[in-house]
């Protein structure tokens, strides 16, 4: 058994939900209303959910086009694009919600329980992926050492 073949494993999986989120946010985006359920929201806006969408659909497309040889470079630095493309979106997210959190309704700044709420579910697709997609750093590191 290869010594990359679980990695093959992860990213293929990876590489399809990211993708399935990516054509998510641009049948979202090209129906006008946003998508809520449970912890996950598709924005609908032209320029998170349009171009988000893109940004994503192409991360999953690295992904997949990746897994075929892992092993070697060129393979791998497409799984490590598609990764540094999810960490601009969601760095991109994160950056909003800070934003949003902290200017109040009332006054010029947020309440402590309104600053908190900004944080809670739902979230983007690309906040969901951000954890999935930091183990890109476990094989630069594997890959660095051997």
């Amino acid at each position: 058994m290869n010594k990359y073949t679980i990695g093959k494993i992860y990213f293929g999986v990876l590489g399809i939900v990211t993708l399935a989120f990516g054509v998510a946010e641009l049948v979202v985006t090209a129906g006008g209303d946003s998508f809520s359920w449970s912890i996950l929201e598709i924005p609908n806006g032209i320029f998170r959910g349009g171009w988000g969408g893109v940004i994503i659909l192409s991360a999953g497309a690295f992904y997949l086009s990746g897994i075929k040889n892992l092993s070697e470079i060129h393979q791998f630095s497409k799984i490590v694009m598609g990764s540094i493309l999810i960490w601009i979106v969601a760095g991109c997210d994160i950056f909003a919600m800070i934003t949003e959190s902290i200017p109040g309704e009332e006054g010029w700044f947020n309440s402590l329980e309104g600053f908190l709420e900004t944080y809670a579910p739902p979230y983007p697709p690309a906040i969901i992926l951000l954890p999935f997609s930091l183990i890109v750093i476990y094989y630069i590191y594997k890959r660095k050492v051997a």
